[in-house]
């Protein structure tokens, strides 16, 4: 007769920032934290994100707006969007769902919601970079929201206006201005938003290893490699996870698996979360450290570009064709092409690394941050999962040991499906 295993008492499945945030949180906490990984703490979206705490991004990822450019996008070679139109059919359903949340009452609610977090986001990180001793790999020094097509800065300085009576603040740049605090950029760039409050990570890579070092000083146990297969819970209070690494039981476990985490949920908890995955590249320049001080993003290009200790990271581009398709590289060296007329100077792109990841994208734009039993939940973040990570952990640390969160959490329940 086969043993059943002892139960711990949180397992958290996944090792991306989000998950290895609450790990180390709840491990400090005096909660012993047994942290699995599928690959590598950090392998995934977490390692290759554009390392920009976006914390001005507070509308959902689709906007009514976009619906009149998406025949351009998806004909353009160039463009930022990319369907595969083999997986067209199941994408559709998720699609609809998109599209409904397009109402303008629904987008509205889904805008707050988004802003509710992001305005924690900045402070929680800045706690979180404290505690943990981050700060090296961290900066607060601003991004920039670039225009170059004459039409498109009058709806840019709106923009601006719209986000500065929400409380976030920025100024508009001319280009004079923008020269002036980025002297790289080429004169076909007509101005910016400046985003003060913003920051980005230099090296995602040093940052996760250091996390990772700091939970299992602290005893927590780290199991990479180790693929969860099946989940049932038992018993209303304990979970029950059939790994590759054999069987382990828990009292509470969380699901922090990113684009991963539907099949999951739905074991775990009967619900079946509108989540589909959106297929992001980028472009690391090795020989590109000193280009840029801080992010630029392109309002008309779509994409960013990201200064780190380890080169430039040009990403941004979004691929619909699901987890099981084979990465298409020439979406990453693109960004190339879409870099170079922004700037005075040739880009060096030797030893230039390519990536693809998966994006969690639920069809409301927003993440679940729930708690269900014995099973937590913190995944669906989309583009923003840096950005929330550290508030994200504070919100799970606080729904373990059932304390107000001081947000409201209705728009995150996991029941909204």
């Amino acid at each position: 007769m086969t043993r059943e295993p002892s139960c711990c008492p949180v397992i958290v499945i996944g090792a991306g920032i989000i998950g290895l945030s609450i790990a180390v949180n709840l491990q400090r906490a005096g909660v012993p934290v047994v942290l699995m990984e599928a690959d590598t703490a950090g392998s995934g979206a977490s390692g290759g994100n554009a390392g920009h705490i976006a914390i001005e991004q507070v509308f959902p990822i689709a906007d009514p707006g976009i619906i009149r450019q998406l025949p351009r996008m998806l004909v353009d070679p160039m463009g930022p969007l990319r369907l595969d139109w083999r997986y067209l059919a199941r994408l559709m359903p998720w699609l609809v769902r998109l599209l409904a949340n397009m109402r303008p009452a629904r987008y509205a609610q889904i805008h707050r919601a988004l802003l509710a977090l992001n305005q924690h986001s900045l402070s929680a990180w800045q706690t979180f970079a404290n505690q943990w001793e981050l700060s090296r790999w961290i900066r607060i020094q601003g991004s920039l929201l670039v225009a170059e097509n004459p039409a498109s800065v009058p709806g840019l300085q709106q923009h601006g206006k719209r986000l500065n009576a929400m409380g976030i603040s920025n100024a508009w740049l001319d280009a004079r201005a923008l020269r002036e605090r980025e002297p790289a950029l080429a004169d076909n760039q007509l101005g910016a938003l400046f985003y003060p409050d913003t920051g980005h990570v230099i090296n995602l890579d040093a940052m996760i290893n250091h996390l990772r070092t700091r939970f299992m000083q602290m005893g927590g146990q780290l199991h990479e490699g180790c693929r969860v297969l099946q989940a049932e819970r038992r018993d209303g209070h304990t979970v029950l996870l059939q790994t590759s690494s054999g069987q382990w039981c828990a009292r509470h476990v969380v699901v922090c698996t990113g684009a991963f985490s539907r099949t999951l949920t739905r074991q775990l908890t009967g619900i079946n979360v509108p989540l589909d995955t959106e297929r992001g590249y980028h472009l690391m320049l090795p020989n590109e450290t000193a280009r840029l001080s801080i992010p630029v993003s392109s309002i008309d290009r779509r994409f960013i570009m990201t200064p780190m200790e380890n080169g430039l990271r040009l990403a941004g581009t979004v691929e619909f064709a699901g987890l099981q398709a084979p990465p298409n590289m020439q979406r990453s060296r693109q960004l190339l092409q879409l870099a170079q007329p922004m700037l005075t100077a040739r880009l060096d792109a030797a030893n230039a690394v390519s990536w693809m990841g998966f994006r969690p994208s639920i069809a409301d734009s927003l993440p679940v941050i729930d708690r269900h039993g014995p099973v937590l939940l913190a995944f669906g973040h989309q583009h923003l999962g840096l950005t929330q990570a550290a508030f994200t952990a504070e919100l799970i640390q606080a729904l373990y040991f059932n304390a107000d969160t001081g947000v409201d959490m209705r728009p995150y329940r996991l029941h909204r499906f």
